[in-house]
Formats: structure tokens, C-alpha cells, sequence
């Protein structure tokens, strides 16, 4: 009998420690401590185009994965398709116990972050690309990330002027709207910096956020563009850049990526990419939320930041000159120093 209860006690002794979620040690008192503590956990929605645009939304993933690996901690994505039911995606996410922060990845998710953000004010948000409007206050819970698109794209846009042989070149956008505009602005002063004759031909695929995936669109337009004589097109599309790559292959012309490094996309045909570090952003962000320094507020990464550039490498350099590269370099140089001004619509 003896036997028999001190095995009953000692199972139900293992069951009271693991009911509660979470391990625990017995120290030499007798007292119960905590031996590991379950790791924080982090929510993601995705843009419009979702994971495996090759572009802004998997570079917010990379970030999470990153932070995975090196912080420690779990994290849960949703991609809500053709992007009608972003703010419950939110508020799913927010609702659960386990998720401490929450990102919305895209511009279009300011209004739906800041409503649901008022509604679990013990929960931590963060917007990548948070559309900023200095009438209205940011929740104090609430980080609006925000990228200096216009400085990169100012880069990509000398490097353009400077390659084109026809004085010639084009501009896709995805959705006309005032952050895509800083893409475009950037863009067409770095060309005309670097050559006052050189062309810009631009086009928009949507006036709505169905201009992001949208591949067969972006297409038609970059082919009108390189019939038009432009030899060299810079995107701002998300996935509907695909249809850029496609265009570049065929008429065998250049094409300049966004966000992230995309030759892959079209090797030998992407000269260049004006690379946008929202993987940096969004590691950094739940890096500060792990150590409890999670702030909120406006955080703004431009050239000083270190949070855009351009992609030279193996991969482009027999595409871009070392002249090219030293006249490029010096305009950086002049914008960090604020020496160039890039006014913006």
C-alpha cells in the first residue's frame, strides 16, 4: 500500500507542476522556481500580395525569422489575401494571450493599427510604412516605422541616368498614393541630378492597393514604357513587379528592383535594387519589445539609418562601371550631409 501511495502522490506532485504552462525546479528549500519562462511571441499580418512577393513582405518575414533564430522567440503569421479583412486579422491576433506584438506590414494598415491598438492597450503594435498625419496623435503603444524610400530611390535613379543609352527611362508604380509618390519623386530628381536630358516615363497600375499584385498589369505598362525608347524601368510595385522582370527578359532591356536585392528575379537583367532594410526594421523592433525597451513613437530609418541603399555585388558589377558607382557614392555622400535636397509632392 505504502508503494502504491507514494506513486499516486508523485504523479499527481508532476501534474500540479506542469498544469500550470510552465517549468518549474524545486530548490533546496523546497519552494518552487521558474526554470525557463515560455518565450514572447510576436503577430504579423501580411500587405496586399502576401508572403513570396519577392519584395516588402518577405523582407518583413526575414525579419521575424531572423529574430527567431537570435532572440528566441515565436511568431505567428497571417496573410488575409486580397486584404479586406485586415483589421480582424489584427484583432485576432491581439486577442490572443501569447502575442505581446503585433505588426501590420503596409501603409494600409494605419487607421486599422491605431483603432485596434486603442482597444488592447496592454498589447504592443507596430506598422511598417505607418502613414503619418501630423493631425492625428499615434497611440502611445503604437510604433509607426517609417523608411526615407525617397533617398534610395534618388541612388537608383543616378545610377539610371547615368546607364541609359537611349535618355530614356521608366518609373512603374503599384498604387498611386502619397508613399509610392516618395518612390517616384526620389527617382526622377536622381536622374535629372545626374542627367538634366534624361527622360522619365512613369505609370501606375492601380489607383487602389490591387496595384500590388498585379504582375500582368505592371507588365503591360514596362512594355509600353521600353516601346516608348526607356531602356532602364525602376519599380515600386510589390509583386506586380514580376511583370517588370518578365518585360526586362523579353525586350531584353534593364530592369531596377525595390526592397530588396531581386536578381534573382531576372538575372543579367536587373542592373541594380533599391533595397529598403524592413527586415532590419521589424528585428530591431521585436528586439526592443524582448528587452522591455519597446517605446512607440515615430522611428524613421533613411541613409544615416542605414535603412535604404543600393544593391552592388558579384551579382551587377560587370553592369554598373566603377565611374558610375564613384559618381553615386558622391551624391550619397552629398544627400547624408543634407548638401541635396529631395522636395516630395
Amino acid at each position: 500500500m505504502k508503494i502504491i501511495f507514494t506513486a499516486l502522490f508523485t504523479a499527481v506532485l508532476c501534474f500540479s507542476f506542469n498544469a500550470c504552462g510552465k517549468k518549474e525546479a524545486v530548490n533546496e528549500s523546497g519552494k518552487e522556481t521558474e526554470t525557463s519562462a515560455a518565450p514572447k511571441k510576436v503577430g504579423l499580418v501580411f500587405d496586399i500580395g502576401g508572403r513570396g512577393d519577392k519584395s516588402f513582405n518577405d523582407a518583413a518575414y526575414k525579419g521575424l525569422e531572423e529574430a527567431k533564430e537570435k532572440l528566441g522567440i515565436d511568431f505567428e503569421v497571417i496573410d488575409p489575401g486580397d486584404g479586406s479583412d485586415r483589421e480582424s486579422a489584427l484583432r485576432k491576433l491581439a486577442s490572443k494571450k501569447d502575442v505581446g506584438l503585433v505588426f501590420g506590414v503596409g501603409f494600409i494598415f494605419t487607421d486599422d493599427i491605431n483603432n485596434i491598438a486603442k482597444e488592447f492597450p496592454d498589447k504592443k503594435f507596430a506598422c511598417v510604412d505607418y502613414s503619418i498625419d501630423p493631425s492625428k496623435q499615434i497611440p502611445a503603444n503604437v510604433e509607426a516605422i517609417e523608411f526615407k524610400e525617397e533617398e534610395g530611390s534618388f541612388l537608383v535613379g543616378v545610377i539610371a541616368a547615368l546607364n541609359s543609352k537611349t535618355k530614356k527611362v521608366g518609373f512603374i508604380g503599384g498604387m498611386e498614393s502619397n508613399l509610392i509618390r516618395k518612390f517616384e519623386d526620389g527617382y526622377k530628381q536622381g536622374v535629372k541630378y545626374a542627367d538634366p536630358d534624361c527622360q522619365v516615363l512613369s505609370g501606375y497600375v492601380s489607383v487602389s492597393p490591387e496595384g500590388f499584385k498585379n504582375p500582368g498589369k505592371a507588365k503591360e505598362i514596362a512594355l509600353s514604357q521600353y516601346n516608348s525608347g526607356a531602356d532602364i524601368i525602376y519599380h515600386a510595385s510589390g509583386l506586380s513587379g514580376l511583370g517588370l522582370f518578365e518585360a526586362a527578359r523579353e525586350k531584353n532591356k534593364f530592369a531596377i528592383g525595390v526592397d530588396m536585392d531581386q536578381q534573382k528575379e531576372a538575372p543579367g537583367f536587373v542592373m541594380t535594387s533599391m533595397v529598403k532594410l524592413v527586415d532590419r526594421a521589424v528585428f530591431n523592433t521585436v528586439k526592443d519589445f524582448t528587452e522591455n525597451k519597446f517605446t512607440g513613437g515615430i522611428k524613421t530609418f533613411g541613409l544615416l539609418d542605414n535603412g535604404v541603399s543600393y544593391v552592388y555585388d558579384e551579382n551587377n558589377k560587370s553592369l554598373i562601371s566603377e565611374e558610375i558607382i564613384l559618381k553615386t557614392d558622391e551624391a550619397k555622400k552629398k544627400l547624408s550631409a543634407g548638401e541635396i535636397k529631395i522636395e516630395l509632392k
